[in-house]
């Protein structure tokens, strides 16, 4: 690890109240997880949520705590009419403004820079201009930023920490759900009678830009039906798990 990642990391938890353990936050629940971060990083906090499942349940989590709390997407401009209109949803609900982060170019500028249909032909530079570097400018003005990813969705995401330092975006990466369950979102969703994308009822488990996500078959992963005709594509690119540090080698950077 460089030694600006280490400073910044340390930084990190500078004029904290308290700074967790990582054996602490283990045992934390999905509440107990944003309440901390809320706490720690005041204003300075956002939570990305592109609207499926898990972010309607992280949104919900998060309104009981801060009834305003900063949220936004990644606009990709090619998200389904669907999602647009859950967004809206969300909006009216919670009384919240979803801020939309765009991407530089619009998807006709894209067109006569890279060729038309991007996604069909290089879906990781796509991603890398729709939603990797409209995300890496909108952190620039935050300390942390909240995800709703799961360990059980993908390998890469196997080992993901509830708190970690993100080496990548260089800011603190807060993923409460992250030993969370399917199962265990939806029940939250249907017990709070939480408004969900319809087009999870027709078998799109995962859901992303129109052009890069289809149904999925009964037997299929659920996440089988992103980036159809790249089977080795399974990440957009925003969740790195070589560039985290957690909070046990943070400490250690402390006590230099």
């Amino acid at each position: 690890m460089n030694e600006p990642i280490e400073t910044e990391s340390s930084q990190m938890f500078a004029g904290a109240r308290s700074a967790p353990s990582e054996m602490e936050v283990v045992d934390w629940s999905a509440s107990q997880v944003l309440s901390w971060a809320f706490e720690q990083y005041s204003d300075e906090i956002a939570i990305a949520s592109a609207f499926g499942a898990e972010g309607i349940a992280l949104i919900d989590m998060a309104v009981e705590l801060r009834p305003r709390p900063r949220v936004f997407v990644l606009d990709t401009a090619f998200l389904f009419a669907e999602t647009y209109r859950l967004i809206e949803h969300v909006e009216a609900r919670y009384g919240i403004v979803v801020q939309r982060v765009l991407p530089t170019a619009s998807p006709e500028e894209q067109a006569q820079s890279h060729g038309e249909k991007l996604w069909n032909r290089d879906p990781n530079l796509c991603c890398q201009l729709r939603k990797v570097e409209p995300l890496q400018k909108h952190l620039v003005n935050l300390r942390a930023w909240v995800t709703s990813i799961r360990r059980d969705q993908t390998p890469e995401r196997a080992h993901t920490r509830k708190v970690a330092w993100d080496a990548r975006f260089r800011i603190m990466k807060i993923s409460p759900l992250a030993d969370w369950s399917r199962d265990q979102v939806w029940q939250y969703i249907h017990e709070r009678q939480l408004p969900y994308n319809p087009l999870h009822d027709r078998n799109y488990p995962s859901i992303g830009c129109v052009h890069c996500t289809r149904p999925i078959n009964p037997e299929e992963n659920p996440r089988a039906g992103r980036w159809p005709g790249f089977p080795e594509k399974t990440e957009c690119g925003l969740h790195s798990p070589a560039a985290t540090l957690s909070l046990n080698d943070i400490l250690q950077v402390n006590r230099k």
